[in-house]
């Protein structure tokens, strides 16, 4: 790549980033199905056809948004989850992770949760699978542990979105809570997945509801 064919490259990757950046402050104050294109440019300092170079149309920018948000955690909990050692101290480094990442991005993480459910339907479907995908990885990270032995794919995918849902409303309860109230929400957290732990050790014990069916 030539210099002056690099300088362009660097300057189109700043635009799109202030264009986010913009559309995250105006959304702490609405939804983006309200979200405006001209509300986002002006903002952001650019024309509505800088914007087009870089987004289709608002959801496809919310779409970014989400996996500039959660994207970024899929490495960091990978690294996690591949330790050796004991478990517990493993799902007590992903609280710490998800409440230092709320602490440091919490509008991103307003973000999701506001739009999780909300109006834009391609944006909730890549919060949907980004979190599926998180799923899928815990599961396969728990497959390989000795406590999975004899369990079903189903089931460990079942646990995987059970640690992941959790994951979810920990981090909504850390932004509710704000600064002074997260280290309480961390240990709740601690203290709900060690009780997740514990009957995953024992969920092999009872027979599957399915069995008399």
């Amino acid at each position: 790549m030539s210099h002056t064919a690099g300088i362009r490259q660097a300057q189109k990757l700043k635009t799109r980033q202030t264009l986010l950046d913009a559309a995250l402050g105006l959304l702490e104050h609405q939804s983006l199905s309200s979200l405006g294109l001209r509300e986002v440019t002006r903002t952001a300092g650019v024309t509505p056809t800088a914007f087009y170079r870089h987004f289709d149309d608002i959801a496809s920018l919310g779409v970014a948004l989400v996996e500039q948000t959660l994207g970024s955690l899929h490495g960091m909990i990978g690294a996690i989850l591949a330790e050796t050692g004991d478990s517990e101290v493993r799902l007590d480094r992903s609280v710490d992770l998800i409440a230092r990442h709320v602490r440091e991005q919490p509008a991103h993480f307003r973000f999701i949760a506001r739009e999780q459910h909300g109006g834009v339907g391609p944006v909730r479907e890549a919060i949907a699978a980004q979190l599926r995908l998180f799923a899928e990885e815990v599961a396969a990270a728990l497959a390989d542990e000795p406590e999975s032995r004899g369990w079903h794919e189903e089931d460990l995918l079942m646990l995987g979105g059970l640690y992941v849902d959790h994951m979810v409303i920990t981090a909504s309860a850390m932004l509710d809570a704000g600064p002074d109230g997260d280290t309480q929400v961390a240990r709740t957290a601690r203290r709900r997945l060690r009780l997740v732990t514990l009957g995953r050790l024992h969920w092999l014990d009872a027979p599957s509801p399915d069995a008399g069916s």
